[in-house]
């Protein structure tokens, strides 16, 4: 991304500058996501929607960067991250997954506990992954 920035890491970004670049939604999300992961032993981190404007691929990369990086970093300090995400590709990494529905937690478990439970969280994980079959 910077390579096509005209002046590199001094541009200015966005148009409430005069002369600032503007960046597509992928672009500003991995920006973001950037800055979020640039302290080295974060104590929490909270990603909500974090790939909703990037491709599966970009998508794919960053969460098998980010959780080897998170499991790193938990075993050191005990850090937290707390990821929302309405994608449930995503979650399968996570140690546990809170299932949200009207207002309240309604299951909880690792993705392998909540598909044998065949709930709400199984429901539309499988919804979701007929779209891809």
């Amino acid at each position: 991304m910077l390579d096509r920035l005209d002046d590199g890491l001094d541009s200015q970004l966005g148009t409430t500058h005069t002369d600032g670049a503007q960046l597509s939604g992928g672009q500003w999300q991995k920006l973001a996501l950037g800055r979020a992961m640039m302290r080295e032993a974060p104590l929490l981190l909270i990603l909500d929607e974090p790939t909703s404007a990037l491709d599966a691929q970009a998508e794919h990369e960053l969460f098998d960067r980010y959780a080897s990086n998170a499991q790193r970093v938990g075993r050191l300090t005990g850090a937290v991250t707390l990821l929302v995400s309405h994608r449930f590709s995503t979650v399968q990494m996570a140690d546990l997954i809170l299932v949200v529905a009207d207002s309240r937690v309604v299951e909880a478990g690792s993705h392998r506990e909540l598909m044998e439970r065949d709930g709400l969280y199984a429901d539309l994980f499988q919804l979701q992954a007929a779209a891809y079959r």
